[in-house]
């Protein structure tokens, strides 16, 4: 019988420490131990997470799992690439072999996580992008601190947004989800709560108080994986310390109309001609004028083929299941293996110090087809699935989300629509549903000025 493990056993040159485990009663910590690299992911840290969480989730004693990074500045910076990179450019066909089983790898660990059956909690504290961003922002909880930063940076590497970016980022409120994987822009602090990729926000001074009380708390033998993250959720509110002073959220009001309007078009041309018509309408307020002045240089330094090649996955993605969204991505990362914009785009922004001008292949939107583009979701004759870990635990959305996010505007659109009341009434019936969650507030506020009005009575009623 096939070991189904095989691929997960120590190899020469792991290092033994690049991966801490501890036991605190019912918790099971994760500390991604390598700071100097700001805990950038590789194979050894996957091959040892991996074999844990599978022991965990068989052990009645473990209750929680916890990840989080060691050092002040990252949870998890991303994968290893620029060693990925050296590999194809030194080794050639072995090397964009061994590239593509890394990543088989990094996404059954994602996906592991993704349905897996046991509280699994993220500390996003620090830098989390790239595969840091896999392995968080598929907990159903994932927390937020002032040093939270955000991104999905993979269009400026000549990459795509992958570690189930397909299922995530389509999901994101209105095109938030397009315009973060298009443009790499980063999140930070109580931002990435109010975008959904954070359920959580507490000082990074409590993150060991509440850890130490997590391990305190005992479920009932019969209480599903829902309530059990009930019963978190309201631990965690027991930390709350505040929002930030005097930051509401960033892509809110006029900048999220640019963001829906600009970035809801399907081919990178229109998105980039509509973002002109913005930086040049004379009806544009300033600060969209700006935005879309940065936006568009920001669009002209990624690769064209990145581009093309992630919109696509932005609109396919938001139709696959979280097992199609991985397997899928790995036929796609394997097609960038073998495409000279990887190596170009990781040695000229990771690898070369200072980092300089990525040189595309081919350098220009119009220099990219669409068979070009279709080719990285054709899934070539032969070519074998990515082989899951689990099986029946996959799901179109995440089923967690309405109970521990804060609320999306169809939540409040539906109380809107269910209920004749004022705007501050609707603001408490939300805030009181949510138990006084913190940001509950402040995100139907937002939602509240850019899509309802007031009718002659001073109820709140919803634009179309």
């Amino acid at each position: 019988m096939p070991d189904m493990y095989a691929d997960f056993k120590e190899q020469p040159g792991d290092d033994p420490d690049d991966v801490l485990f501890n036991t605190l009663y019912g918790v099971r910590t994760i500390q991604l131990n390598r700071p100097k690299k700001y805990n950038a992911l590789n194979g050894s840290m996957i091959r040892k997470i991996i074999p844990r969480l599978k022991e965990y989730q068989k052990s009645a004693l473990a209750s929680i799992i916890i990840i989080g990074g060691a050092g002040p500045k990252a949870f998890c910076a991303g994968g290893d690439v620029s060693q990925l990179a050296k590999d194809i450019a030194e080794n050639g066909e072995t090397g964009q072999a061994t590239s593509k089983s890394y990543f088989g790898l990094e996404y059954k660990l994602d996906h592991l996580i993704a349905t897996y059956p046991k509280p699994y909690i993220a500390y996003l504290d620090g830098i989390t992008m790239g595969g840091g961003v896999g392995l968080s922002v598929h907990a159903p909880i994932r927390i937020a601190t002032e040093n939270t930063n955000f991104a999905m940076p993979e269009t400026g590497i000549g990459f795509f947004p992958d570690v189930g970016g397909s299922f995530f980022l389509p999901r994101l409120e209105g095109f938030l989800g397009t315009y973060l994987a298009l443009t790499s822009e980063s999140l930070k602090g109580v931002q990435a709560l109010y975008a959904g990729v954070a359920t959580h926000y507490i000082d990074s001074s409590v993150l060991s108080n509440l850890t130490a009380r997590l391990a305190e708390l005992v479920f009932k033998d019969y209480d599903n994986l829902h309530t059990r993250l009930r019963i978190i959720d309201r631990t965690i509110e027991e930390f709350n310390t505040g929002l930030p002073h005097n930051e509401p959220p960033h892509l809110a009001g006029n900048l999220r109309l640019a963001i829906d309007y600009c970035f809801h078009y399907d081919t990178v041309e229109q998105i980039v001609s509509a973002l002109e018509k913005e930086r040049d309408s004379p009806k544009s307020p300033s600060q969209i004028k700006e935005w879309a002045k940065k936006t568009l240089e920001k669009l002209g330094e990624k690769s064209p083929t990145s581009l093309k090649v992630t919109l696509r996955q932005m609109r396919l993605g938001a139709r696959w299941n979280t097992a199609e969204a991985f397997n899928r991505e790995y036929h796609i990362a394997a097609k960038f293996m073998r495409h000279p914009d990887f190596v170009n785009g990781v040695s000229a922004r990771l690898i070369h110090k200072p980092a300089t001008k990525a040189r595309w292949e081919p350098d220009t939107l119009e220099g990219v087809s669409n068979d070009d583009v279709e080719n990285f979701f054709r899934i070539d004759e032969g070519e074998e699935s990515l082989d899951l870990l689990t099986h029946g635990l996959d799901y179109d959305r995440n089923p967690f989300e309405r109970d521990l996010g804060l609320p999306r505007e169809e939540h409040v659109e539906e109380v809107v629509k269910a209920k004749a009341l004022g705007r501050r009434r609707i603001i408490e019936t939300m805030v009181e549903a949510k138990e006084g969650k913190i940001g509950v507030k402040e995100q139907v506020e937002e939602v509240l000025g850019r899509r309802a009005g007031i009718d002659g009575e001073g109820k709140v009623v919803w634009k179309s």
